[in-house]
């Protein structure tokens, strides 16, 4: 599928780092090194603007690798970018350690994986179809 990007960066376009990857790294656009406090939360630019088409979103979630070596992390996650939006992707930031966190430029601070999705016509009804998990959650299929 090919997805319209601008990219007013000062880096490449994101990419799949392997052949299995679901996710394509997506860099801190900034000119300085930003410094997160304990549990402070920053939006951090990427520089990319994308043109999705109809019927798929991307979904920005969090780097493994970030958030176990330094405690960073994404506030909103997974952040849906819709196909009607043109502007700038913006990362929000949490520094979930207890020490201060320094973000470099260029630094891989999230993971972009586009995703197909549908839209619901709702059918309100009184009642809904029995299951075999009926209204089990929150850990009642087991541990």
């Amino acid at each position: 599928m090919k997805v319209r990007i601008v990219n007013k960066s000062n880096h490449d376009l994101p990419r799949y780092e392997t052949g299995g990857s679901a996710g394509m790294d997506l860099r801190a656009n900034i000119e300085e090194p930003l410094t997160l406090s304990p549990l402070e939360r920053q939006l951090v630019p990427t520089g990319l603007f994308i043109e999705l088409p109809q019927g798929y979103e991307a979904q920005i979630r969090p780097r493994s690798g970030l958030a176990f070596k330094k405690g960073l992390s994404l506030v909103n996650t997974p952040g849906t970018i819709d196909s009607d939006y043109r502007g700038e992707i913006k990362v929000i930031m949490i520094n979930l350690s207890g020490e201060a966190q320094t973000i470099t430029p260029g630094e891989r601070i999230a993971q972009m994986v586009i995703a197909r999705y549908e839209q619901v016509d709702w059918d309100e009804v009184e009642t809904l179809s029995d299951s075999e998990r009926g209204a089990g959650g929150f850990g009642s299929t087991g541990s």
